[in-house]
């Protein structure tokens, strides 16, 4: 670690308070000049540090730069990999890239920014710099391709509980993985995995996340703004940090994957649906149909009844929602 990120470090630890020139000169066994040397280039990165007379430097609680040390100053399971890059075509594509170069379980991938954001069944996602947060966690459960189905409803459960912890925002869950705060969806989430073919066990999964934090609601595309929405409009409140909600997420997703095999947690996920005794317009490839959800089953599969009766179970698809109040058969 250079001497600049291990002063951001020890900022981010006492984040709002001040630290000497003299305390972080001694404890990286520098001169006080290259102390200000560093905090000038992390000045120029965009990091909020006041300096005051005899106190020293503090970093500002309203400072939002993604940094490494910034989430590992929140983050409770230390032992994580964190790679920040700046920008980055996919979250995704770089998290499989360190998968295949047998990255440890639980890596963090974090983007400032993508330039190729994936979403479901190949669609862009909208990733502007600064106000969102572009992230994947690589995997590696012990586990069968069909139980590793379960794993993406086990992580909209974990942003929910993540949002709720550092922002203080209720959450709902569109299933399967889409999370909705004012009816609009604040956060979309892209599995993908590896299995072996011989032995059917699961290499790897990759949870892509993406949340909308604090992007104004003019800098949506039209067509994303009719669906899409933000935790805050442009302005994020007094210590709310990306940061923060990156390292919440991250241990909430590492925790409630202990659960997997057992699906404790499916309870409270039905409970956060919108999608139950509603409506709602089925598409599976090319076939389209309406139905009406009517429950999730215990292996996380939503089960629709069609015009005639019958049920259907779904494991995979897309679901839309119909308007409230739409005709149940």
């Amino acid at each position: 670690m250079s001497s600049k990120e291990m002063i951001l470090s020890m900022l981010e630890e006492h984040r709002g308070t001040s630290v000497s020139g003299e305390t972080l000169a001694g404890r990286l066994g520098v001169s006080r000049a290259a102390v200000w040397k560093a905090i000038e280039e992390l000045r120029k990165e965009g990091h909020l540090i006041h300096a005051t007379p005899r106190l020293g430097y503090s970093l500002s609680i309203a400072s939002d730069i993604l940094s490494e040390q910034g989430i590992r100053s929140h983050l409770r399971h230390a032992d994580c990999l964190i790679r920040y890059v700046q920008q980055v075509d996919s979250t995704n594509l770089f998290a499989k890239r360190l998968a295949l170069d047998s990255c440890e379980h639980g890596t963090i991938v974090v983007a400032g920014e993508q330039t190729s954001g994936r979403g479901r069944n190949g669609r862009s996602f909208f990733s502007p710099s600064q106000t969102g947060i572009y992230m994947s966690i690589v995997l590696k459960p012990s586990m069968d391709a069909m139980v590793a189905i379960r794993c993406t409803s086990a992580a909209a459960l974990a942003v929910c509980r993540a949002i709720e912890d550092v922002c203080n925002i209720s959450t709902q869950i569109k299933w399967v993985n889409d999370i909705i705060v004012n009816n609009k969806k604040v956060c979309g989430i892209l599995t993908e995995g590896m299995a072996g073919l011989e032995t059917g066990k699961i290499e790897y999964v990759i949870l892509g996340i993406g949340v909308n934090v604090s992007t104004a609601p003019a800098s949506f595309p039209p067509d994303v703004a009719q669906v899409a929405t933000s935790l805050y409009d442009g302005v994020l409140p007094k210590g709310i940090t990306r940061n923060r909600l990156i390292a919440s997420i991250t241990d909430h997703v590492l925790e409630i994957m202990e659960e997997v095999s057992s699906m404790n947690f499916l309870g409270e996920y039905r409970q956060r649906s919108i999608v139950l005794n509603r409506e709602v317009e089925v598409s599976q490839g090319s076939v389209n149909y309406r139905a009406v959800a009517t429950d999730i089953d215990d292996e996380g599969a939503l089960v629709v009844r069609l015009r005639d009766g019958s049920l259907r179970r779904l494991n995979s698809g897309e679901i839309t929602l119909r308007p409230a109040g739409s005709e149940h058969w």
